[in-house]
């Protein structure tokens, strides 16, 4: 009503209503928020999709969208997921009744093996964190619906802008907005895109009965972010693709895992799927000394958790977002010692592959 070009910060926690049972779209701010409800539409658009939900964080979306399966149900998951989902499903969801099995979703004959009269979702992420595997998700998404099962893709990696695993059957998309769609590294969130009319019921009650919401400051906040995602997403892509192509080359790097190159064993497949290639970018050091050598001696680069934010952030995924998954688990999957992640920020890229050059060396 006002023209504000921004959607305004909604910051109530309850609404005045007009006569008893007669309110104006809005009537406690758990259930339904102005701000929160404008990102909701914002980002279901950007994903094609009819329903979208924010939460908390990206976890909350996940575990509110795991909540369509019941005890008794079996969900297959791609191995390589990050350390927080394979916590959740692993010692929090398996309590409920719900089980799990984890194979390697980039081979679709792993996928096919792995159903059971029982299976209802297979949960994928990719390209995965931080091997950067890449999964076919029409494959997988023919495979899951002969078999009457939804599929769940995480595309937190690559946002919507990249990749829109809705256009190759995908049924829910779930994000952690903390990462590229806010892009700034200040808000935690998460949310889940899908067309189900049913299921998004289904997630909209959850998201009521338990309440892990996404605050107004925090849906203004992701809101702004979208609004640069595409030239985010391309300095990114552009950056990514440059400092990846310069490790391969370095004497230091034993292996670079990005899709963007032609040395990846699913470079035909990413292309195919994804519209680039990202920011993400992976790297073998070859044993803890190296890594750590790395991490300590950078200076451009930022040695934290999380990613997709503007800054570059190097991290150590061993000790730090793989830590909650086995040993011998994380080693089977290539998530060595010697692992090195690079979320390549969109600084110049001839800075960031300074930095690089002289921790390595």
């Amino acid at each position: 009503a006002t023209g504000a070009v921004s959607v305004p910060i909604y910051q109530t926690s309850t609404y005045a209503q007009e006569s008893l049972g007669n309110h104006k779209g809005f009537e406690y701010a758990r259930t339904q928020n102005p701000t929160r409800s404008a990102l909701e539409k914002n980002i279901a658009a950007l994903e094609g999709a009819k329903f979208g939900f924010a939460f908390a964080s990206g976890m909350s979306a996940t575990d509110a969208v795991l909540k369509l399966a019941k005890a008794g149900d079996h969900v297959i998951v791609g191995d390589n997921t990050y350390g927080g989902t394979f916590r959740l499903f692993n010692k929090v969801l398996s309590n409920y009744g719900i089980e799990f099995d984890f194979v390697d979703t980039s081979d679709i004959t792993n996928v096919e093996k792995a159903f059971k009269p029982n299976t209802k979702m297979v949960f994928v992420e990719t390209p995965t964190n931080p091997i950067m595997t890449v999964t076919d998700l029409q494959a997988v998404s023919d495979v899951a619906h002969a078999h009457g099962a939804r599929v769940v893709c995480d595309n937190t990696f690559m946002s919507p802008y990249l990749q829109q695993p809705m256009n190759f059957g995908v049924d829910i998309v779930v994000h952690s907005t903390t990462k590229y769609l806010n892009g700034h590294s200040d808000s935690i969130g998460g949310f889940a895109a899908l067309n189900n009319e049913e299921d998004a019921e289904w997630i909209k009650f959850i998201q009521n009965s338990i309440g892990a919401i996404l605050s107004p400051f925090d849906s203004f906040l992701v809101l702004r972010g979208t609004k640069t995602l595409a030239v985010r997403m391309e300095a990114h892509d552009k950056n990514g693709r440059a400092v990846a192509t310069f490790l391969a080359e370095h004497p230091k790097v034993k292996k670079v895992y990005y899709p963007g190159l032609l040395s990846h064993p699913q470079h035909e497949l990413a292309s195919r799927q994804q519209k680039g290639f990202g920011g993400m970018v992976a790297f073998e050091t070859g044993s803890l000394e190296s890594a750590k050598k790395v991490l300590e001696n950078v200076k451009l680069c930022t040695l934290a958790e999380s990613l997709g934010g503007v800054e570059s952030l190097i991290s150590h995924p061993a000790t730090m977002t793989h830590a909650s998954v086995p040993a011998d688990k994380r080693e089977s999957l290539g998530i060595t010692d010697g692992l090195v992640r690079v979320s390549v920020g969109i600084e110049d890229v001839e800075d960031i592959i300074e930095d690089l050059d002289q921790a390595l060396n």
